[in-house]
């Protein structure tokens, strides 16, 4: 752990400021009275977000929704959005869906996503987004698993549908023509909304607070992609944690770059901003520094939501390219889906004149969990305190609270709204998630340190034996390779356990640093750099030169690809894996 401090950014300005006490008085009951069915339990998301702020006369003309991608750029305010919401909402209904059918959308970054996302909370319609780059496969075994009644997809799309489910599906859903007529079900939709005489009738449906809102999948470690069920009643989780983290205030522009497939771009791109009546920033483009910089400074994005692999692109772009474009309307940089490293947070401060905080949360949390906040002091390499009604600990084998300083599995203590509410049709699978003691279990290995921060040491199942009972994380290796100057990035696996020394067997993967080449004289130096640097019961024994290692689109390592690699095993396509 790095004892170095870097001051609040915004101790006095920040929506959070005085953490301690808020959390010493905090309560989700008093959150949930700021909502419009307070005291009920009938809800939708879309009353409390995109319809509020259209019906506030100083708030409905204030945009909602900015597109931008290929020199075309959208604006949608709140009006235009839920008028647009209601259409879609009606075209849907007449197809036939139903509360509780399920809708996958299978779409490139496009406004029709967020169309189809507040239509389907409208009326009862889970919402399941799949990334335009799944394979076959991926498709495949998503349609299986949730059996939609139909598909909303692109035209250059629909062949990845395999033809088995294509029959199975009332339809798929084109949202601009020509229809390849590969499938008899196919609907070209694009206008059709738009032409809808709507009804004087409700528009939208209450429901209760466990109403599945959406279903997204996520990668197992050692097991199939699961499917985790959020529900309408994670709204009041999802707009605390967007005031705290994002420090989102009404003349935001909040830019979160992830594609709405991830969770990050569904719940912070879409429902988060609405919740708080901000303007959501879409970027359709493909990532390139030049791209990034250039919407920054076009929209003026105060508040930005990324990844910690985005920052490393652009700071391998060069540190002249910030210095092209004007900045100055930033004022916080947040970070998810990878450890933040020291490096890039001072390269940060340095050419962007802004410090990314990091947060920490799962799919299956639903919301940030763990963040560094405006208005407390980051610890370099630290993922933050828990947000105010959040209660994490660091637990044994047993299930036991450890004390400060000590490895082990990051627990959460349920109930909090944003929790998954299930895993589809796997209750056995949910149930793994929990310890008596009402323990959410995260899979993660962590530190907490006196005064309360958290330290992301890798995932349980990348544990490293270091003698004895001792298991170390393979972070802490990987940030020390990384520190030697041939190192641009590095990954640690193990291989096994030594016979009779009880040590695992380790390897190392790097890629090596711009202005240096691959040689044995170069892993000669690396090992001798570690052998001098980590304690003796720790041995890289090999280190191995790599173009690129293996992630998730987010950013977060996949150790497991490696170690299948090494085994002569598939390992699968990074790209199709979501975080």
């Amino acid at each position: 752990m790095i004892k170095a401090r870097i001051a609040a950014c915004a101790p006095d300005t920040a929506n959070l400021k005085d953490y301690d006490r808020t959390r010493a008085g905090f309560s989700w009951e008093g959150i949930e009275q700021t909502f419009s069915w307070r005291g009920s339990d009938r809800m939708n998301i879309m009353t409390e977000s995109v319809d509020k702020w259209a019906a506030d006369p100083e708030r409905m003309h204030h945009r909602a929704l900015v597109f931008d991608a290929r020199g075309r750029c959208e604006t949608l305010t709140y009006v235009q959005l839920r008028e647009k919401s209601r259409r879609w909402a009606a075209m849907l209904a007449g197809f036939g869906f139903r509360p509780g059918d399920r809708l996958v959308v299978f779409l490139p970054v496009c406004p029709e996503t967020y169309y189809a996302m507040t239509a389907c909370a409208r009326l009862g319609v889970i919402f399941c987004p799949v990334f335009a780059s799944a394979n076959v496969m991926s498709l495949e075994s998503r349609l299986e698993g949730i059996s939609p009644r139909g598909v909303l997809t692109h035209p250059d799309l629909v062949e990845k549908i395999p033809s088995e489910f294509g029959g199975k599906l009332d339809h798929i859903l084109l949202v601009n023509g020509p229809a390849p007529d590969l499938f008899t079900n196919e609907t070209v939709i694009e206008g059709m909304a738009d032409r809808l005489t709507l009804s004087g009738e409700t528009d939208f449906r209450l429901f209760s607070a466990d109403t599945p809102l959406y279903l997204m999948f996520t990668s197992g470690s050692t097991r199939p992609p699961k499917g985790i069920v959020h529900t309408h009643g994670d709204m009041a989780g999802i707009r605390a944690t967007a005031g705290w983290a994002l420090d989102l205030t009404p003349d935001t522009l909040l830019w979160t770059d992830a594609d709405p497939a991830w969770v990050t771009g569904t719940v912070y791109g879409a429902y988060a901003p609405w919740l708080c009546g901000v303007t959501s920033l879409v970027v359709g483009d493909g990532f390139s520094a030049a791209n990034w910089y250039r919407a920054l400074e076009k929209h003026r994005v105060s508040v930005w939501y990324t990844t910690p692999k985005v920052l490393r692109d652009l700071m391998d772009a060069g540190d002249d390219l910030p210095g092209r474009f004007n900045l100055t309307h930033l004022r916080h940089i947040v970070t998810a889906g990878a450890p933040l490293v020291p490096e890039i947070l001072y390269w940060c401060r340095r050419h962007l004149n802004c410090t990314p905080h990091d947060t920490w949360w799962m799919t299956e949390t639903g919301i940030i969990c763990i963040a560094n906040l405006p208005s407390i002091d980051i610890k370099p390499g630290s993922m933050g305190k828990p947000l105010p009604g959040i209660e994490a600990a660091v637990l044994d084998e047993n299930g036991d609270p450890l004390p400060p300083l000590s490895f082990g599995e990051l627990a959460l203590r349920r109930p909090w709204p944003g929790l998954m509410a299930g895993i589809w049709q796997d209750d056995e699978r949910y149930r793994g998630y929990f310890r008596e003691g009402d323990w959410f279990l995260t899979g993660d290995i962590a530190v907490e340190d006196e005064e309360g921060y958290f330290y992301h040491q890798g995932r349980n199942d990348d544990l490293l034996k270091a003698g004895g009972d001792k298991l170390v994380g393979p972070f802490e290796i990987e940030q020390l390779l990384c520190m030697h100057p041939a190192v641009a990035e590095a990954a640690v696996i193990s291989k096994g356990t030594e016979p009779g020394r009880g040590i695992s067997y380790l390897k190392a993967f790097v890629t090596p640093a711009r202005g240096y080449t691959p040689s044995n004289r170069l892993v000669y130096a690396i090992k001798a750099f570690l052998k001098g640097n980590l304690e003796a019961d720790l041995v890289v024994g090999e280190v191995e030169f790599i173009e690129e290692l293996p992630k998730t689109r987010s950013g977060k390592l996949l150790r497991r690809m490696l170690r299948a690699r090494e085994l002569g095993l598939p390992g699968g396509d990074p790209l199709n894996m979501q975080d």
